[in-house]
């Protein structure tokens, strides 16, 4: 059984052998330090390492390094980054820490007493939008936004960053289409422009002057007080989104088998960060004409990525169509894995909850992670409907030998 089959068995909740998803998301990969680490690890050859994505300073899981974990899933890379510049003219970079990484030609930062600066599209003539601070290990995003003059607030200036994929978009996408093109992995991918209301990107980290609003705070006001502003935001973004989507398939739609449509986050560690009545009203319509669009016209299942305790959501995010659930953060509150499996598992797919990165990954010892991962491969494996991966994203200074015991501890179930 190829990777590929292994991944579309738990798809479509049929039992096997659990697959395994390490890199083929910027929301299920590790940061660039762990992969670092493990390449040393399996003695694989070391070089520089490529931050695929500079927010959360990710690093790429060569192919080498995916056949060592035994990641079954492969990415279909989009062109650019966070900060929107192109992954191209890679050169190196020494992190504060001391790692020697590669970096794209448009990473430019700027130092000040240990804090390091970040630019939009790479252009350093103008204020930066991402900041590592000192002893930190990724970038957070600076908000610029003015103060706001209700009387001229404008629906299209939260709009810009929508547009129809570009020709350079689109040639980026027949190559890397034609790239994994017959791969023996599943391939996940996605085009960007469905994540509604995601708060990683409304203080717009990709644009030089962003405008509307891109203040975190005052965009979960707008979803109480401003809500025809917003409706109109997420209604030009449904319909660039839809025509970028058909553009997409017309270029090879067997490729993929994952689509990557949404971010954004509905849970905190205790609640959510909207009622079902809001979600209801401002997002269900959105997602629903997009899950319909990728179900009637193509074969990929499609991922919603949502932190927290959003056990209260969980079925409208069925109920709007979507087929994978991620990162299935079980430390949150009500997110016990034995319920969700029990009440969601036949409906919808959980890719990740696999084991907790906040405290037992990076604090916990071998053992312990090896007993976690092995109960939650019981959980949530019956029947199919799971694809392991970490609750998000591997941080910076987790023990690689925890991370070897969390390999470990699938192939040895998989293997039983």
């Amino acid at each position: 059984m190829t990777s590929r089959e292994k991944v579309r068995r738990a798809l479509a909740h049929q039992s096997g052998p659990v697959p395994v998803d390490f890199g083929s998301t910027g929301l299920t990969s590790m940061h660039v330090s762990c992969v670092a680490a493990l390449r040393e690890h399996y003695g694989l050859p070391r070089h520089p390492v490529k931050v695929c994505e500079p927010y959360q300073m990710l690093g790429e899981v060569e192919d080498d390094l995916a056949r060592a974990l035994g990641s079954d899933c492969v990415a279909a890379n989009g062109r650019g980054t966070m900060f929107g510049f192109a992954n191209e003219g890679w050169h190196e970079w020494r992190t504060p820490w001391g790692q020697v990484v590669l970096v794209p030609e448009g990473f430019r930062t700027r130092e000040d007493a240990g804090d390091v600066y970040l630019f939009p599209e790479g252009d350093t003539s103008v204020p930066p939008s991402g900041h590592m601070p000192a002893g930190g290990y990724f970038f957070d995003a600076i908000v610029r936004q003015g103060p706001i003059d209700e009387a001229k607030l404008d629906p299209a200036d939260n709009c810009e960053e929508f547009k129809p994929l570009s020709p350079a978009d689109l040639d980026h996408w027949r190559r890397e289409l034609a790239r994994v093109r017959g791969e023996t992995r599943a391939v996940v991918g996605g085009i960007g422009g469905m994540a509604f209301g995601d708060i990683a990107l409304v203080p717009a980290v990709f644009l030089k002057h962003p405008k509307g609003i891109r203040d975190v705070g005052e965009w979960y006001i707008s979803l109480a007080d401003r809500r025809d502003y917003v409706h109109r935001i997420f209604d030009y973004q449904c319909e660039v989104a839809l025509r970028n989507l058909a553009t997409f398939a017309a270029i090879d739609a067997e490729a993929i088998d994952v689509l990557i449509v949404c971010g954004t986050d509905f849970g905190t560690q205790s609640s959510q960060f909207c009622s079902p009545a809001t979600f209801d009203d401002l997002f269900a319509p959105y997602y629903r004409r997009v899950n319909d669009w990728v179900h009637r016209h193509t074969k990929w299942k499609t991922f919603k990525h949502s932190c927290g305790a959003i056990r209260p959501l969980i079925d409208r995010f069925i109920d709007v169509g979507f087929d994978i659930l991620n990162p299935v953060q079980c430390s949150a509150k009500d997110m016990d894995p034995v319920r969700l499996k029990a009440d969601f598992g036949q409906r919808v797919v959980f890719w990740g909850g696999g084991v907790d990165t906040q405290r037992t990954l990076p604090f916990g010892t071998p053992a312990e992670v090896r007993a976690q991962v092995t109960e939650r491969l019981r959980t949530f494996s019956p029947g199919g409907g799971f694809v392991f991966n970490t609750i998000h994203n591997i941080q910076a200074r987790t023990p690689v030998a925890n991370i070897v015991a969390m390999v470990d501890a699938i192939r040895d179930f998989n293997r039983a």
